[in-house]
């Protein structure tokens, strides 16, 4: 495909940012603008010359702005081949004009849904019509026309006209087209999600809509295609090429430090589900490694926190992965000091404890943008299988959801509720098999990923007495029910005092037996919380 100069474009944009601007380059490289409705409005009073959409197709607006430009004057004059002498032909004959770019982008539908309020009707009308069908006609014939569809876009185009006698290049064509073919199958399958919502809930039009905009829990169709955020330098071994997409990276700012990898994602991500799901309880601070906790705690202080969580498996942490609830100050900056982290995620750091950290040149530094972390109400979590995806809704259900009910004897004492609540916090976030011991406000000793339940908890007591930690007067919680009595029998001969766990064997009253006979307080959930 040669170079195709612009002679004329045609600009209908919702989102104005940077329109004015690319206006006045194109008119200033001898561009006829075409514009409609309010872009037309917007360039005409920032003194842009514009030729109206009416005047070129010779018929007006109507239906309060619905059509405008499904026109044959405006789609001919895209969609003919201009190396096809019959179809160069035919435009003469019937007095019609080429269009040689064409700039829109669409109706704000996805942030309109996302408004607490907003009625059907309201949805309805940012369904755009005109605008995917004027993108969808430029990006088919992108061999000749430059189809645009984000404002980003629009420096780079005049660049390359400037650099080109006012002409775009074959490759940049063609890579706009494949920016609009994303765009409006993304926009299509969000208005698609959002009536399949409506329909869920038997909304009419009129209705407001729910205020949750939470989607049916498995809709019959995905999200929306993700852009590609970044390339990776690998994935999780160096000969697997590698990339995030969607806008996971946007919540973070990075500091300092070497680029961040695949697996630092899913370390990152366990890590800020640790430290935020203990983080009512004071400054908290979560190491993983692995994508497995082996360290969190609270305390009055972060620098505290970090000493104890540290203490549950140093060894383990080096190289490891931390998220803290709170601001990094000094002192704790002072306190990780010289460890190897590989990467530190907080809310905000204290200039001076940056200045600390940084001595350290590869270690990544983050901080989070948003106060919030975790999944939005409705989010589905997704795993990719050959061929497919599995979609799953997030293990997110608040602790009031869960019986916590005491099945033994005994019960708890509340040192010994504390520390079976913070265990229990933390044991969802453990892959499975998943074993935690526990004091009130700290991790003691962590079994992770293990086939058999009863070696999550061996190992689990092994790694805290390998790191000089008494498990006596500890809670232990799993992930799932003990299935025979051995592992909580295992449990109290390492130091356990009280257990939780979901309950649900046929075995339950084995295992409660046990635990009566032992003298140990154990606590139900009723809710399971398997982490593959």
């Amino acid at each position: 495909m040669p170079d195709r100069p612009i002679r004329r474009a045609l600009l209908s944009v919702s989102d104005k940012s940077g329109i004015v601007d690319f206006a006045r380059g194109l008119t200033a490289l001898g561009v006829e603008v075409v514009s409609t409705g309010g872009t037309a409005r917007a360039l005409r009073e920032a003194g842009v010359e514009i030729v109206d959409v009416e005047r070129f197709t010779g018929f007006p607006e109507m239906l309060d702005g619905r059509v405008k430009t499904l026109h044959p004057r405006v789609h001919a004059g895209i969609l003919h081949r201009r190396d096809d002498s019959s179809h160069v032909a035919t435009l003469a004959e019937h007095g019609l004009e080429p269009i040689d770019l064409v700039a829109v982008n669409l109706y704000p539908f996805v942030d309109t849904v996302a408004r607490t309020g907003v009625t059907i009707d309201d949805a309805i009308e940012q369904i755009d019509i005109g605008g995917p069908a004027l993108l969808r006609s430029a990006a088919k014939n992108h061999a000749d026309v430059t189809a645009v569809c984000r404002p980003e876009r629009y420096a780079e185009i005049l660049a390359a006209m400037r650099a080109h006698a006012g002409a775009t290049t074959a490759d940049l064509r063609r890579e706009l087209a494949l920016e609009v073919f994303a765009s409006t199958s993304a926009y299509d399958l969000a208005i698609a999600t959002y009536l399949e919502r409506v329909s869920a809930r038997g909304e009419s039009p009129g209705d407001a809509a729910d205020a949750s905009n939470a989607p049916p829990s498995l809709p019959a169709r995905l999200a929306p295609p993700l852009p590609r955020e970044r390339v990776l330098r690998y994935g999780e071994n160096p000969h697997q090429p590698a990339a995030v997409y969607g806008a996971f990276l946007a919540g973070f700012e990075q500091l300092w430090g070497k680029e961040i990898s695949y697996n630092n994602l899913f370390d990152l991500c366990a890590a800020l589900d640790v430290a935020t799901a203990i983080a009512t309880r004071g400054p908290s601070i979560a190491i993983v490694k692995h994508a497995n906790p082996c360290g969190a705690a609270c305390a009055t202080t972060l620098a505290n926190a970090w000493r104890h969580a540290l203490a549950c498996d140093p060894q383990s942490a080096s190289g490891g992965i931390i998220a803290t609830s709170v601001t990094v100050d000094v002192a704790a900056a002072e306190a990780i000091g010289e460890h190897f982290v590989e990467l530190l995620v907080a809310p905000a750091f204290e200039p001076a404890a940056l200045d600390v950290l940084r001595r350290k040149k590869n270690r990544i530094l983050l901080r989070r943008r948003h106060a919030r972390w975790g999944f939005a109400p409705g989010e589905l979590v997704l795993r990719s299988v050959p061929g497919g995806v599995v979609a799953q809704l997030p293990d997110d259900a608040p602790a009031a959801a869960e019986e916590h009910r005491v099945v033994t004897r005994r019960q708890p004492t509340e040192d010994e509720w504390r520390a079976m609540r913070f265990g229990w916090d933390v044991a969802r976030f453990v892959k499975s098999n998943a074993i935690v011991y526990s004091g009130p406000d700290r991790l003691l000793g962590v079994g992770a990923g293990q086939m058999s339940r009863i070696d999550s908890v061996r190992i689990a007591a092994l790694k805290a007495a390998q790191a000089g930690l008494d498990l006596a007067g500890s809670a232990v919680a799993s992930d799932a029910f003990f299935p025979f009595a051995d592992g909580l029998i295992a449990a109290a001969e390492a130091g356990a005092t009280a257990a939780i766990q979901p309950g649900g064997s046929v075995r339950d009253d084995e295992v409660i037996a046990a635990a009566d006979e032992r003298g140990l307080a154990m606590v139900f959930t009723g809710r399971r919380h398997f982490r593959h």
